[in-house]
């Protein structure tokens, strides 16, 4: 009878940890993936901006060495990302392939011009400095245009900006809710062991010898629950940078070390502060309280 008593008591006692520990690790990897998101958000904005091309149309009266001139200044230029010099023959072939059919046979003549698509640094691509950039070129007396999608920059810049701004709102709220989730669980681990700490309390114990294997125990849970939490998201993060490189999400390691140091902070501090502050309030009940 007393064996089965205690293995049910074992039993009971490995299920409340290992809830303690599940809803800590879920509450931190939900917490880190939001983390990772914020961190990244500048880069899933500026790689966007990235791929929006300035095309820089030449005269057919340019000379070679203007036109070489241009592309090495342009390749060379600090807000540029890349510059791919694509002549009216590729041009043509390129925009048959997009319409299907080869409108040249028709037309007799090639009527697209020599151009140089250019690819402008994040930081760059916003409305007044690519205006900067286009007049500049512009100013070149054998360039015939310069075209740019100028209301999708706009739109983006704008964008960007204001999901950034509620990215770091969410993360602030979420921030909030992990905090007050993880203190439940402990809270709620600590309630089940409320009249083990009174009598231990009215034999004489001091308050901190009776909160130390709280708060020990509330540690260890919250070490275990943020190391089950910094490997799935290690998870995440080397699925997304398989599925985007683009992104170079692993590239940044200083950034991911400070985030996963943050979830592993968390882990230890919120459970310690929650334990501490819990098993303080029912060290300051009265007994009668405790049923209540």
């Amino acid at each position: 009878m007393s064996k089965s008593y205690e293995t049910y008591q074992k039993r009971r006692l490995f299920t409340s940890y290992f809830s303690v520990v599940l809803s800590i690790s879920l509450v931190l990897f939900l917490l880190g993936l939001l983390g990772l998101l914020v961190l990244n958000s500048k880069k899933v904005g500026d790689y966007f901006k990235e791929q929006i091309p300035i095309v820089v149309f030449l005269k057919d009266s340019a000379k070679e060495v203007e036109v070489t001139q241009l592309k090495q200044s342009l390749a060379l230029a600090a807000y540029t990302k890349d510059a791919t010099y694509v002549t009216k023959e590729e041009a043509a072939e390129e925009h048959s392939d997009v319409i299907g059919e080869d409108f040249m046979e028709y037309l007799g003549d090639n009527p697209l011009q020599n151009s140089i698509d250019v690819r402008v640094m994040a930081e760059y691509v916003t409305p007044d400095k690519i205006e900067e950039i286009v007049n500049d070129i512009k100013s070149k007396s054998f360039v015939d245009d310069v075209v740019y999608d100028k209301p999708l920059i706009e739109k983006l810049d704008s964008n960007v900006r204001k999901i950034s701004f509620w990215m770091l709102v969410i993360a602030g709220v979420f921030l909030v809710i992990a905090i007050l989730l993880i203190n439940s669980s402990i809270r709620l681990s600590v309630y089940a062991k409320r009249f083990t700490i009174k009598t231990m309390q009215m034999v004489g114990a001091t308050k901190r010898f009776i909160r130390r294997p709280f708060v020990w125990r509330s540690v260890r849970l919250g070490f275990i629950g943020a190391i089950v939490a910094m490997f799935g998201l290690a998870g995440i993060i080397y699925y997304a940078d398989k599925s985007f490189p683009e992104l170079q999400i692993i590239q940044d390691k200083l950034l991911l070390a400070g985030l996963f140091l943050f979830i592993f902070l968390m882990g230890i501090v919120i459970t310690w502060l929650s334990t501490y502050i819990a098993t303080q309030r029912f060290l300051n009940l009265r007994t009668d309280d405790l049923y209540y």
